[in-house]
């Protein structure tokens, strides 16, 4: 397990010779060399004997070699780390589908199967008994062990992690075992099976796997037999998978999926396997997030905890690690989550306006960027939605002193073609008249007796590294949000990355009576404007759209240089958007440490390359604004929830304005 929370495991199928466990237990060791730095490994159900021997499970010469050749493969494991196989055990005249697990040379404990399928191909009830509801302590002279537990009751703990165990049939019943597993503290689930191929079994078993993940919140392996087991009657697959809160992180090949059968059927390879790095902080986060996981009907005070050991190792990590977690990398999932984004929005909105007078203009203020789009074709669409003619939305767009003419012909004309109500309001001499009054000089520059031409030449005459004062920035801004709260109701355009970096104006672009965006990230607000663009709209207003998609991200309340071009690129100012996005999935939705980040995101592949120096650089810029910026978001406007990630001070975000970030930098 590496120190920033990362556990190892694996699922394999290794190569059956059905009833000859010192054959099974020698292609198990041979597997166990090639998953060395696993920390825990999972075999198939019954991997010692084969899961299709039949009536020769009733015979002694098969249950005593079962039982010798698992003496000999615990002794063999003298590192730390977990392996679990499975083996028929006698306990009271009983015969038993348990599983075993091991570690550094002992049996930790053994346990049984609750569920015997007997039904269609399975029959189970003709030689095993259930489990459930044992809970002994077994003597096992082989090891010179006098106590080695047996029962449905056992969970094996390593700090943060505890492993629950239950066999094939016991997760396809209505109430898993690992449910109470679960709910008693286990974190990492894993599954002995022997389950067979038949068309579209292994779809609802990806399903089942993923689900009880979710469910759970916990990581979930499952190591299915393979094609070496008898195929008298049935294939059993080599299926492996191994899930993550309710994601498949890791998926092996099956048969039907272009499993390599003569390398499965090799006594020295391995049927198939699959191996990932299991994130346990994140899960203990959900868990400590999520209040339900803690069922307060359900006992849990009888399961017994067997202590293991892992190892910390610093490793490369074995996962992949989304660059863009808010922006789904196949297409077939963007567009459907873009849809649903966007559905969500206009429903959002729908129900607000609703309860408004009917004579109530709704405005939105319409900058030519990508926010104010968004925001304009969600009211657009929700007009449309509820019949209602376009006219009665104002679109109002504000030229300052560092407005560009693409981004003001954009907006005019998007305005003009979806017909909206459109005003344009140059604010340049409302501006001039507040530096006036506060006696303010812009970058040096006195306004007493100048016109809006003379300032603005002035300043496009500016060197670049001039360009910054705060109050001219906030009194445009203001201005324009004054002009769009006299107009009517106002529908807010700014997004959630802007909210986490505090990148708007107090009471200014801040504030509204309605934000459809407030929980879009920057990184997908450009995905789902070009989506309406190409699956809602044809012709010129598609052409627009897309123009705007290709604009440069800039509030535009600097001035222009002298060549009339737009000098404030946001991404300049406070970092590339994509990192902060990423910053801001990994610090809010699975809680994690700034070094945790920092591994993850070297990890990955952004769309620009960045050092480690740049990572940590841009990544103190972001917990440095985020702190800094929460009274912004201590009071915002109602708005939609889209994802996981929300910063509504009403709903998933409750944070003190005035926190120290300096734990986390």
């Amino acid at each position: 397990m590496t120190p920033t929370g990362f556990l190892r495991i694996t699922a394999a199928s290794t190569p059956t010779s059905v009833a000859n466990p010192r054959a099974n237990r020698q292609a198990i060791e041979n597997a166990l060399q090639g998953f060395s730095d696993s920390d825990v490994v999972v075999f198939g159900e019954l991997c010692l004997s084969g899961y299709t021997c039949g009536e020769l499970f009733t015979q002694a010469t098969l249950l005593d070699a079962c039982r010798k050749e698992l003496v000999e493969l615990a002794g063999r494991i003298d590192r730390f780390q977990l392996v679990v196989v499975g083996l028929p055990w006698i306990y009271q005249s009983k015969l038993l589908n348990c599983a075993a697990v091991l570690s550094d040379g002992r049996i930790l404990g053994l346990v049984p199967k609750q569920h015997l399928p007997n039904y269609q191909e399975f029959y189970e009830g003709r030689w095993f008994h259930s489990g459930v509801g044992l809970s002994e302590v077994l003597s096992v002279p082989e090891l010179r062990l006098s106590e080695v537990p047996l029962g449905t009751d056992l969970l094996f703990c390593c700090g943060k992690v505890v492993v629950g165990v239950e066999i094939c049939e016991d997760l396809w019943v209505p109430l898993p075992p690992s449910s109470h597993q679960a709910i008693a503290g286990a974190n990492i689930l894993l599954n002995l099976s022997a389950s067979n191929e038949t068309i579209g079994k292994a779809t609802y078993r990806q399903r089942l796997v993923a689900t009880q993940s979710g469910r759970c919140n916990a990581a979930y392996a499952y190591a299915s037999s393979g094609p070496t087991e008898s195929t008298t009657d049935l294939v059993f697959g080599g299926h492996c998978l191994i899930a993550e809160n309710g994601s498949i992180l890791a998926e092996s090949k099956r048969v039907g999926t272009g499993l390599d059968i003569r390398a499965a059927a090799k006594e020295d390879g391995i049927a198939s396997y699959a191996t990932v790095d299991i994130d346990v902080d994140r899960l203990e986060h959900d868990r400590i997030v999520t209040g339900t996981m803690h069922q307060k009907n359900i006992s849990t005070s009888s399961f017994r905890y067997v202590p293991f050991a892992l190892e910390k190792s610093t490793r490369r990590l074995l996962r992949w690690v989304d660059p863009h977690p808010f922006v789904p990398k196949d297409n077939s999932a963007l567009e459907e989550r873009c849809n649903e984004v966007f559905e969500i929005q206009i429903a959002g909105l729908a129900k607000r306006v609703e309860q408004l007078p009917s004579t109530t203009p709704l405005v939105v203020g319409v900058s030519g960027g990508l926010d104010s789009t968004l925001a304009t074709i969600v009211a657009v669409k929700m007009f449309d939605a509820l019949g209602w003619n376009h006219r009665r939305l104002v679109g109002m767009t504000m030229p300052g002193f560092g407005t560009s003419q693409k981004t003001k012909s954009n907006a005019i004309r998007l305005m003009q073609l979806l017909g909206m109500s459109s005003e344009t309001v140059d604010i340049r001499s409302s501006c001039l008249q507040i530096f006036q009054n506060l006696q303010h000089a812009p970058f040096g520059i006195r306004c007493e007796n100048k016109s809006v031409e003379d300032l603005q030449r002035e300043l496009e005459q500016l060197p670049h590294h001039q360009r910054n004062d705060l109050i001219f920035e906030n009194v445009q801004a203001r201005m324009r949000t004054l002009h769009l709260m006299s107009r009517g109701f106002v529908i807010g355009t700014g997004d959630l990355s802007e909210s986490a970096l505090g990148w708007c104006t107090y009471n200014a672009d801040h504030m509204s009576m309605y934000n459809v965006n407030c929980s879009v990230p920057k990184t997908l607000v450009r995905f789902l404007v070009r989506h309406v663009a190409t699956h809602h709209f044809k012709g010129e207003i598609q052409k627009v759209l897309l123009n705007i998609v290709d604009t440069p991200i800039s509030p535009e309340l600097l001035p222009l240089t002298k060549e009339k071009e737009i000098q404030q690129d946001t991404e300049s100012s406070v970092g590339p958007y994509e990192l902060h996005d990423f910053f801001l999935y990994h610090f809010i939705r699975t809680g994690a440490s700034s070094e945790k980040i920092l591994e993850l995101a070297l990890h990955t592949v952004f769309d620009n390359p960045y050092t480690e120096t740049e990572l940590k650089s841009w990544m103190s810029v972001f917990l440095k604004r985020f702190f800094q910026s929460q009274y912004k978001r201590s009071c915002v406007p109602d708005g939609p929830k889209v994802g996981t990630v929300s910063l509504s001070p009403r709903g998933d975000w409750r944070m003190p304005s005035d926190a120290d970030p300096g734990s986390w930098l």
